[in-house]
């Protein structure tokens, strides 16, 4: 028998399709149809609904909590690659960036042997004169550039 959390991602993924892409929900209601507390449609949207996945998520407190879901279009290479740029923030795991690498490969964005110098670049090993706290800084900063590098081709 499939999991609550399962069950409401499955229920969201459908929605987004249906709407073609982008869908709007309440979080309360949605709690409420799943006799849930909402608390746990906050925890099936950060962990299944992340930029790393393809979503762009934006909340939006008061009213109920309505939270915006929306799916990149990963065959639009420059506007998914500028949405992952934006995502990445200030700081990115070496666990995370290859993350975004493999789906970059994935959709067809880079090819393998470009995704492989972009794990070196971004790995702990082509890194380790940076100190430890740094280092999620100046692989952001690193991917980051090689993205930005990529939506002008």
């Amino acid at each position: 028998m499939a999991r609550l959390s399962d069950i409401i991602e499955e229920f969201l993924k459908e929605l987004i399709i249906e709407e073609e892409g982008t869908v709007e929900i309440q979080r309360n209601e949605l709690a409420s149809r799943f006799n849930c507390v909402p608390s746990q449609i906050n925890y099936v949207i950060s962990t299944r609904f992340t930029a790393e996945k393809g979503y762009y998520v934006e909340s939006r407190r008061g009213g109920g909590g309505y939270i915006s879901i929306k799916r990149v279009n990963p065959n639009s290479a420059g506007d998914y690659l500028m949405h992952i740029i934006t995502s990445i923030g200030d700081k990115i795991s070496q666990l995370t960036s290859e993350v975004f690498i493999n789906n970059f490969v994935d959709y067809n964005i880079i090819e393998t042997r470009e995704a492989m110098i972009m794990k070196a670049a971004t790995s702990d090993k082509a890194l380790s004169d940076v100190p430890m706290d740094k280092r999620d800084d100046v692989r952001a900063a690193i991917l980051k550039n090689m993205l930005m590098s990529l939506t002008v081709l």
